[in-house]
């Protein structure tokens, strides 16, 4: 089921209808926030090719410039960001004024942005061309944050259940009310109308962008039962995988609200054991596969399962050695790609579930990670306080 939705230029609400909208690029992103403690690993090997050292507290969040990915943006529990050249490590330019760790830091459609937003939710933009800061807002405590996938429109969650979303630098605001419990994850639909918005309460959400409502709302018996962790978008934006602490993935059709999978690795280990007392076992990253009927869901006892879509059957399990805490799909293959607590990143070949490469280096857990489009690097944000930047070597390539 394919739905191809057009963007025209009058499809935010009134204050941004002179918003310039183009063709949504890029993959997703989820960035959850990750408590770090002091054990720290003996690094043995360190396969990476360059190490951003700059920071003085746990790396938190990292993602790339999409239009050249050339550029890396890093936030930390020093309270800065850097913007830094993924080829040799060079400063661009520092965002500093932050009163809290920088758990979200990331770049609009375009490249031409850079959004920063601390733990207390102090947001900045800064325009990459002149390395300056034009624009900052004070919300609640930040749960996460998401540009438009094509126009100068910035999202936010907050810990009070409020979704902001702002016009930049114009600073026009519009806001959703929430339920009063943590908006804990949102991502915006690849048609840039709509967004889905996962709770505290395990209620998601999808809302119209244009007039500010919920179009449906996913709770009760097909709902989750414990708050939402992460959401991940198909490409089409025709159906939305949701994961959340009650060890369950839902596959939503967001034309009609309807839940048409649950996808949960405890139910096939209920089957082979009556174990009642077993502690939930949290999904922490899901995704879709861009070219395969398959999707990939990360859990927090190191389990990478892999599902097929057609079939919503367990294809394969990749077993990690600690838990899971981001994974992401190759775009132009069935390779996918995880982060973990570690301190490795693996690339698994999600048709037979082996192990493909494995990269070391970090001497404590991987907090967040992203590939470039060509998925020949990764840049990791570790709690060492470091980012890497590793090559990523495929026979095939």
């Amino acid at each position: 089921m394919v739905f191809n939705i057009y963007l025209g230029s009058d499809d935010l609400a009134g204050e941004f209808e002179d918003v310039d909208f183009g063709e949504a690029e890029g993959g997703e992103e989820d960035n959850n926030g990750w408590e770090t403690e002091d054990e720290s690993m003996e690094a043995e090997q360190d396969d990476s090719e360059l190490t951003f050292s700059k920071h003085t507290g746990s790396v938190f969040c990292v993602s790339l410039d999409p239009a050249t990915n050339s550029l890396a943006v890093t936030g930390g529990e020093d309270d800065k960001a850097y913007v830094w050249k993924v080829n040799d490590g060079e400063v661009v330019f520092e965002c500093t004024g932050h009163k809290d760790s920088v758990t979200s830091a990331l770049f609009s459609h375009d490249s031409t942005l850079v959004a920063t937003g601390d733990m207390s939710g102090l947001i900045k933009v800064w325009k990459l061309e002149t390395k300056e800061e034009i624009w900052s807002f004070e919300v609640g405590d930040l749960e996460w944050m998401e540009w438009h996938p094509c126009a100068p429109v910035l999202l936010a969650g907050t810990a009070d259940g409020s979704v902001w979303m702002w016009k930049i630098p114009a600073g026009d605001c519009k806001t959703f009310q929430g339920p009063g419990c943590q908006a804990t994850c949102g991502k915006i639909l690849s048609d840039g109308k709509r967004a889905v918005v996962g709770y505290e309460d395990g209620i998601v959400r999808i809302w119209d962008l244009k007039q500010g409502s919920t179009t449906h709302v996913i709770k009760g018996q097909d709902g989750h039962q414990g708050a939402l962790t992460c959401i991940a978008c198909s490409k089409d934006g025709s159906l939305v995988l949701t994961g959340s602490v009650d060890s369950n993935t839902k596959l939503i059709n967001t034309a009609n609200g309807k839940v048409v999978g649950t996808f949960s690795i405890e139910d096939a280990r209920a089957r082979g054991s009556a174990d009642e007392g077993a502690e939930s076992n949290s999904v922490e990253s899901v995704g879709f596969c861009n070219v395969l009927p398959l999707i990939a869901v990360a859990y927090l006892d190191g389990t990478l399962a892999v599902y097929d879509l057609s079939t919503q059957s367990l294809r394969h399990t990749c077993q990690h050695e600690a838990g899971i805490v981001h994974l992401q799909w190759e775009d132009g293959s069935s390779m996918v790609s995880t982060c973990s607590l570690d301190g490795a990143v693996r690339v698994w070949d999600a048709r037979t579930g082996s192990l493909v490469s494995e990269y070391r280096g970090h001497t404590a857990e991987i907090l967040d990670f992203t590939l470039n489009r060509e998925a020949s690097l990764a840049v990791t944000a570790s709690g060492d306080h470091q980012a890497k930047v590793f090559c990523l070597q495929r026979p095939d390539r």
